[in-house]
């Protein structure tokens, strides 16, 4: 018997090798993918942080900040410096709600809505960057969706 056979007869439960960890193996994949889209959005312009406001952007319109940090799953400290960045660009701009002055609502400008067309080009350049079929895709997509539900819910019951 291997050590790798002897590791998979245990399970990962209660080990503490670091090939082993679940959180290890998600931390090395989210690095992995954000390094493929690096270079496909440096071509844009993007950092991959400001390439996810802009397709929440792009997909619902104007939102308001608070929507958008909570469509991004960020704290608002985080999503604040990423707008005024994509503000400077001239991509975004931002106002206060006339009807609440505590809400501030974001959109595209035209120059962010013209990204669109070029950034559309993304999602299959990273299938041919990884390798990945559009099937392994979805598939790992609808179970990495799944654990982030399985694991929010456990984090909301402590």
């Amino acid at each position: 018997m291997t050590r790798q056979d002897d590791r998979d007869d245990k399970g990962a439960a209660g080990s503490l090798l670091l090939d082993d960890q679940l959180c290890f193996a998600l931390y090395a994949a989210q690095r992995a993918v954000t390094a493929a889209y690096r270079p496909l959005l440096a071509d844009l312009g993007l950092t991959y942080p400001q390439y996810l406001v802009l397709l929440v952007l792009w997909e619902r319109g104007e939102t308001s900040v608070k929507e958008l940090a909570g469509a991004l799953r960020l704290d608002y400290g985080t999503v604040s410096p990423l707008l005024k960045r994509l503000e400077g660009a001239g991509l975004v701009h931002r106002e206060r709600a006339a009807d609440d002055e505590r809400s501030v609502l974001v959109a595209c400008t035209w120059r962010g809505e013209q990204l669109k067309e070029r950034a559309a080009r993304v999602p299959g350049a990273l299938l041919t960057t990884t390798g990945l079929e559009t099937q392994e895709i979805k598939r790992l997509r609808e179970e990495l969706w799944k654990l982030t539900e399985r694991a929010g819910a456990a984090a909301d019951r402590r």
